[in-house]
């Protein structure tokens, strides 16, 4: 009995190896990152971003890959006919919704931006993965009541499917001149670590 147990064992163990060296990544917990020019790191180097700041803390106590497929310019109905073959391609573990900026710049209905936000989330879920929204805001000038509901859409469909929220992605950044380009639109370099911060404690809680 003891010969066979150690038998066993030894054979696990083969079978563990050769699987691991057929799929390196195996135990790997893989992050999509679905978003905008704040992900893609436009104005900056990429290497600054908030996105690989992110994985380059996740990694001293996580196996994590993250996957960057944000686009500048970047819209939710964008984002929604990409991500289908993201998730196919990648099969990762969770997705960072942060999508819906650029739609409310351009003052896009907010039943669109909704709706498009619903169909990737359940697209996410559909592939097994879950998601992290982020939450955006837009400025007042657009208008009192389609500011507010604009941002108020993110808590509902947090709220509805259950999800993690950033309740603002750019918090403690939006609004201080000293960490926005000039375009007062896209934070600096330094306000990237920031970003983090903001998104750290609600991914955490996601994580294996």
């Amino acid at each position: 009995m003891y010969k066979l147990k150690i038998y066993l064992f030894l054979l696990l163990t083969i079978v563990t190896s050769l699987a691991y060296a057929q799929n390196p990544t195996a135990g790997t917990t893989k992050i999509l990152v679905m978003g905008d020019s704040l992900s893609a790191g436009y104005g900056i180097d990429i290497q600054q971003g908030w996105v690989n700041l992110l994985e380059k803390e996740l990694t001293k106590n996580h196996a994590i890959q993250i996957i960057n497929a944000s686009v500048s310019g970047e819209t939710s109905s964008g984002g929604n006919s990409r991500l289908p073959a993201l998730l196919a391609e990648h099969k990762p573990n969770i997705v960072i919704l942060e999508l819906g900026g650029n739609d409310g710049l351009r003052g896009q209905p907010l039943k669109l931006l909704e709706k498009n936000l619903q169909t990737m989330i359940d697209t996410s879920k559909n592939a097994e993965a879950k998601v992290l929204l982020a939450g955006m805001q837009i400025p007042p000038n657009y208008g009192v009541r389609y500011s507010s509901q604009f941002k108020a859409l993110y808590e509902k469909l947090a709220e509805k499917n259950e999800l993690e929220l950033i309740h603002f992605l750019l918090e403690g950044i939006g609004g201080d001149e000293t960490l926005m380009q000039r375009d007062g639109i896209h934070p600096t370099a330094e306000a990237q670590s920031i970003i983090v911060k903001n998104v750290l404690p609600e991914l955490e809680k996601m994580l294996p």
